[in-house]
């Protein structure tokens, strides 16, 4: 699972990330809310934990912003620790409040309270329709108009990844980061030849085409019937 940090204390960014990390989770760090907020919207985190005080976009103004597009279970931080301070955090959509100073233990077993919610209420959205194609993400079962279409492991994480976010383009950049855990250059044609081999597979037996090519841009599945 991947966990976002956005915590400018360099010192404290550095335990967190360390505990995580010994949990067996991958850490992402930001340092300022501008960074954070790009991040957080950009690629999909299984939760996020983040500091109130933060330089260029607080941590408040950070999530009243990501929650007009997405869901991710947010555990938020700080030295404001009043009954209002952690009202107002909820209020704007937090999952938790943990003030600080906090121990490492209590906020990696609060974040893994909400891994875990968060993977009960995934299971609400483990089946994905895009006109006559079907994805079972927990069975990681694929079909088209009632034909089971045999993936690869990556071909599968690729689809998944398109589909929870159809109709939003996602770059070369994005998908490979994403898929393969590796920052690859934009012009690398590893995204392109998996792409490719998906298409051969989803969409060229069907009239119907949902994978498509935005120029300049990156891919997009969806149907424009």
């Amino acid at each position: 699972m991947k966990i976002l940090l956005v915590e400018d204390e360099a010192k404290t960014s550095a335990f967190i990330a360390t505990a995580l990390r010994e949990q067996g989770l991958i850490a992402d760090i930001a340092t300022d809310g501008r960074d954070g907020l790009f991040m957080a919207t950009e690629y999909d985190y299984d939760a996020i934990v983040l500091d109130v005080m933060l330089p260029i976009i607080d941590g408040y103004a950070l999530l009243e912003t990501l929650r007009k597009s997405k869901r991710t279970p947010v555990l938020m931080l700080s030295a404001r620790g009043s009954l209002d301070e952690r009202l107002r955090g909820l209020r704007l959509g937090a999952d938790d409040y943990l003030p600080k100073p906090f121990s490492l233990a209590e906020l990696v077993a609060r974040l893994q309270a909400l891994l875990r919610r968060s993977a009960i209420d995934t299971i609400d959205i483990a089946h994905i329709q895009i006109h006559d194609l079907t994805l079972d993400l927990l069975a990681r079962r694929v079909s088209r108009n009632g034909s089971r279409i045999d993936l690869t492991q990556k071909e599968f994480a690729l689809l998944s990844l398109l589909a929870r976010n159809q109709g939003q383009v996602l770059s070369k950049m994005m998908i490979a980061e994403q898929v393969w855990d590796m920052n690859f250059d934009s012009d690398a044609n590893v995204v392109e030849v998996a792409v490719k081999r998906l298409r051969t597979k989803v969409d060229t037996p069907f009239s119907v085409k949902l994978l498509h090519t935005v120029r300049g841009m990156g891919y997009v599945l969806e149907s424009r019937e």
